[in-house]
């Protein structure tokens, strides 16, 4: 990474910076780039994915209704229906 990179990088952040800044960072993105060339380098043997026990949190519906049984009701009790839907406020 050279000055000119720095450069580009502040002006597309839109950040003003000044020449002892852009060394300054310089000096740290050698250091951050080499150490994930490290990470990259690195060996790990990971054949299947570990996570905890898996399971559904959600609880059983046991008394499940009908579909639509109250749907008459509910459409009664709002401002404005067409159709057979709710009719509500476009938002933009």
């Amino acid at each position: 990474m050279e000055l000119k990179d720095i450069e580009k990088l502040a002006d597309l952040a839109r950040i003003e910076m000044s020449q002892e800044e852009k060394t300054k960072i310089l000096g740290d993105m050698d250091s951050i780039l080499g150490f994930i060339d490290q990470i990259q380098e690195a060996k790990v043997d990971i054949t299947e994915r570990q996570a905890g026990l898996v399971r559904n949190i959600m609880r059983e519906d046991e008394n499940p209704h009908e579909s639509g049984i109250y749907t008459e009701d509910i459409l009664r009790e709002v401002p404005k229906v067409r159709d057979g839907y709710v009719e509500v406020k476009k938002i933009l």
